[in-house]
């Protein structure tokens, strides 16, 4: 079965960084779209980033451009995020998405 294991997340200052992981299984990884989202307290569910399935396409929400890069590597099966230039409204679970499939999460908190 498709399984999405996302990993670090943390407590940052403001301006700091974080790199999420997402390890995914149970199918053709090369394959796929794959995406990142986040969702605040009180708040919906928000697309953050998307690399295609080639890797050479992505696409970033507005508020994130130039401070966030997605990025995968198929042979590990990983879809990665790196998050420089951190502000307190990016504080969020970060979720890993194929389709209909969602990780567990992971939190990111961003406060001085």
């Amino acid at each position: 079965q498709v399984q999405l294991v996302e990993s670090g997340g943390g407590l940052v200052q403001p301006g700091g960084s974080l790199r999420l992981s997402c390890v995914a299984s149970g199918f053709t990884f090369a394959g796929y779209t794959m995406s990142w989202y986040r969702q605040a307290p009180g708040k919906e569910r928000e697309l953050v980033a998307r690399i295609f399935s080639a890797g050479s396409n992505t696409y970033y929400t507005d508020s994130v451009r130039g401070r966030f890069t997605i990025s995968r590597d198929n042979a590990r099966k990983t879809v990665y995020l790196q998050m420089n230039s951190l502000k307190p409204e990016d504080t969020a679970v970060y979720l890993c998405n194929i389709a209909s499939y969602w990780g567990q999460g992971t939190q990111v908190t961003v406060s001085s």
